[in-house]
């Protein structure tokens, strides 16, 4: 085995695709899910099935107390953290600013943004030469709504991904000498359920005239790319917000 990888939000969409890629790299996965078991359940049924080996861990990722929770569990699961995907990522739905509660932004950013903070931090301090570790990757999922700015549905979440382009450049520079590498992923638009979660089935297809390639694009494209950025082949890469977007 590689060591272990830790995939946020793995139980379905693009979580899900990543952690399966992982597990046929040869990773031991850990996938995280907030509610949905069955899910989980299923996505570590598909990683056996193709010879790799996984597990699953509830988190809420506004709490700081089930993140310590989730490295406490892969502490005593006992195989090195080679590699953290912060995928786990919620919109709050559509909104205009103008109509944007404080509690709703209050949310979106404890999860996409303090989650994924806390995560990489704790992932640090497990891989990082300085605490004993042996080095490792992180792997950030932003999206190209933090250079596109999503007026008139959601610069709530756009900002929350400006965010997470700040700590993938910064983090790759302060922890360089650690043996870790940092990167992100900027997926454009996906055929994944989010779309209805936010309230429009509809919207992938309806954007895809508006991406050049004429298409959305799929999970296991995003999951290429993040398989990509842990492997050796990405040795000399950090710091890289990737667009994996079909040229939008």
């Amino acid at each position: 085995m590689n060591g272990l990888a830790v995939v946020t939000g793995g139980s379905r969409g693009i979580g899900a695709a990543i952690a399966r890629q992982l597990g046929r790299q040869g990773y031991e996965v850990c996938l995280t899910y907030e509610q949905d078991s069955d899910a989980a359940q299923q996505v570590i049924d598909a990683i056996d099935s193709e010879g790799g080996s996984a597990w699953s861990a509830q988190l809420n990722l506004a709490s700081p107390e089930a993140v310590m929770g989730l490295f406490e569990a892969v502490d005593r699961r006992g195989t090195p953290l080679r590699a953290l995907v912060n995928n786990a990522g919620i919109t709050e739905g559509f909104s205009r600013l103008e109509a944007l509660s404080y509690e709703r932004l209050q949310h979106v950013f404890q999860v996409n943004v303090f989650g994924a903070f806390l995560c990489a931090r704790e992932a640090v301090r497990r891989m990082g030469h300085s605490h004993g570790g042996t080095g490792g990757v992180i792997v950030n999922l932003s999206s190209r709504a933090a250079e596109l700015g999503g007026a008139g549905e959601w610069i709530h979440y756009a900002a929350t991904k400006g965010a997470i382009d700040t700590l993938t450049r910064g983090l790759a520079k302060e922890v360089a000498s650690e043996g870790i590498r940092v990167n992100a992923v900027a997926p454009g638009v996906i055929e994944t359920d989010l779309h209805a979660a936010a309230g429009k089935p509809e919207r992938a297809a309806e954007m895809s005239a508006g991406v050049p390639t004429g298409r959305a694009g799929t999970p296991q494209e995003i999951a290429d790319c993040v398989g990509w950025l842990v492997s050796e082949a990405a040795s000399y890469v950090t710091g890289a917000i990737v667009p994996v977007a079909g040229g939008r």
